[in-house]
């Protein structure tokens, strides 16, 4: 097999820095598996670490600093055929310390590489999750306080099913590293290094002195016997085959001609309590009847019951690839709190947008077709304000038309509710 550096950016480091080492024991390893680079994603992680992506012809992801093991998870669930190897400082080790934990218990078939040089490299020296409480770092005494993280102690207590302990200067790094990659299930390789350009211009450290630092620490070579069962993706996927399939997603049959054509938004302004998110499922219901594409973007606080309550449709005769609202073609405003929330988009209308109003909201100043409604005076309680809002943008046939809303109104509401619904339409529609 061919190497997979990539010559176009090869690997470089500072001089002496193991994870060059590293970097040529796993192309050698991935040569002695025989694998081509159109079948291996490499994930990397923040820092040093996080340059492998580039440094190898395969596929590769580069996330946020710690949740490099997410995205491979994600990754090796809907792409099987892929060897996932992840590489990760003990920087990243530390701020993603959850997600290596759940990595071990779920005991999914990747490779996690541990390149271990004691600090935070890259951002000047700092104490991470792993330094000795001895040495000296970038961030003073820090480091006394805490005491370090054995990850080979802790994965196994976690459940992974492989976990090595080594030293990137190993003259059988490369068969450890097959080893683990071959392993069907979650495999961890822990490998000391040394880091010239931070760690070792002030703690004296050599490939004798890691040597004799891993003799005296409990050791792991590979397999451990308690934490051996089903890789989880094969697991999941035996289970779901013998499960009855999900039944899909209800259609909504194209029944009506809309009113319109195009690209079409709507923007609901309200607040909790006058069923804003409900009217707008309503709208992209109504859309859908008429054959359109519907996106439905709701904005209200984690009060639920107090606040405001934004909805943003956009119906279109394409794919919606922006679900954003810059020009709708109507808005119902309903109370102050939802208006706040759009104050500046509102300002900048022109007489294009229709602005259907509740008495008493106020609006900023804006350009905009403005007509107001007095729902008390019609005795519409203001939980019926936002349906009452949309029957008269359907009989003024703006966006959809009344045939469309009462189709939506049917497939939203069952029984009294819908003819309590259907009421107030006819009711308001007149």
């Amino acid at each position: 097999m061919r190497s997979l550096i990539n010559t176009g950016r090869p690997p470089v480091f500072c001089p002496g820095c193991s994870h060059e080492r590293i970097t040529g024991a796993l192309d050698k390893a991935l040569q002695q598996i025989g694998l081509d680079g159109n079948q291996v994603a490499i994930v990397s992680d923040i820092g040093c670490s996080g340059l492998f992506d580039t440094f190898f012809n395969t596929h590769a992801f580069h996330g946020l600093h710690g949740r490099a093991l997410t995205y491979a998870t994600g990754l090796k669930m809907a792409r099987p055929d892929l060897t996932v190897i992840v590489t990760m400082g003990d920087g990243g080790l530390g701020i993603g310390g959850a997600h290596v934990l759940s990595t071990c218990r779920r005991n999914i078939d990747l490779t996690l590489l541990v390149l271990n040089n004691f600090n935070y490299g890259m951002t000047g020296g700092q104490c991470s999750s792993t330094t000795p409480q001895n040495a000296v770092v970038g961030s003073g005494f820090l480091n006394r306080l805490e005491r370090p993280v054995d990850i080979c102690q802790v994965a196994a207590a976690a459940g992974a099913p492989y976990v090595t302990r080594t030293s990137s200067y190993a003259p059988d790094l490369v068969d450890e590293m097959a080893a683990a990659i071959r392993y069907e299930g979650f495999s961890l390789i822990d490998m000391w290094g040394m880091c010239p350009g931070r760690y070792t211009k002030r703690n004296k450290l050599t490939p004798k002195a890691i040597d004799a630092g891993l003799k005296g620490l409990v050791p792991f070579c590979g397999p451990v016997a308690a934490n051996q069962r089903p890789e989880y993706s094969r697991a999941y996927r035996e289970i779901t085959e013998q499960m009855a399939p999900c039944a899909g997603p209800a259609g909504v049959a194209a029944r009506f001609t809309p009113p319109g054509s195009g690209r079409q938004e709507v923007l609901i302004l309200g607040s909790a309590g006058q069923r804003i998110v409900t009217a707008g499922e309503i709208v992209c219901l109504a859309g859908m009847t008429g054959g359109m594409h519907a996106t439905l973007k709701n904005d209200y606080p984690i009060t639920v019951l107090r606040g405001h309550s934004v909805s943003e449709m956009v119906l279109a005769s394409e794919p919606v690839d922006y679900t954003g609202i810059d020009r709708p073609a109507v808005v119902i405003a309903l109370a102050d709190e939802g208006v706040g929330r759009r104050r500046q988009l509102l300002a900048g209308l022109g007489a294009e947008t229709l602005i259907l109003k509740a008495a008493g909201v106020n609006l900023p100043e804006t350009s905009a077709t403005v007509q107001e409604i007095d729902f008390k005076a019609k005795k519409i309680k203001t939980q019926d304000w936002a349906l009452a809002s949309l029957a008269l943008v359907a009989k003024r046939k703006r966006v959809i038309s009344m045939e469309m809303l009462k189709a939506a109104l049917e497939i939203r509401f069952k029984k009294a509710i819908l003819e309590t619904a259907l009421d107030l339409v006819d009711r308001v529609s007149e």
